[in-house]
């Protein structure tokens, strides 16, 4: 086998590695988070700087409360429902037809 082989087929590796952690955080956003928090603290209770640093660096985004983080517990930053479901009326609009 040659090193450019090798090589690629590395790099194929990686590509493939990387979508499937994408589609996992994607997928599975809950478990994925937990399992960042638990690797976060356990890297962050070893004594070397660099686990510590990346065990703070791997620490999944906390729900801040405001609209900007998506966490949608509150149900506010969703789509408001259509007029009709909300019980106001809809008035109607006649347009002439484009010839």
């Amino acid at each position: 086998m040659s090193a450019g082989l090798l090589a690629q087929y590395a790099a194929i590796g990686l590509a493939v590695l990387a979508s499937a952690l994408v589609a996992f955080r994607k997928l599975a956003p809950q478990l994925s988070s937990r399992w960042l928090a638990a690797a976060s603290i356990r890297l962050a209770r070893r004594d070397s700087r660099l686990a510590q640093a990346l065990g703070r660096r791997l620490q999944p985004k906390q729900a801040t409360g405001d609209c900007s983080d998506g966490c949608s517990t509150c149900g506010a930053c969703g789509p408001k429902p259509p007029a009709a479901a909300r019980g106001e009326a809809m008035p109607l609009e006649f347009r002439p037809r484009a010839k």
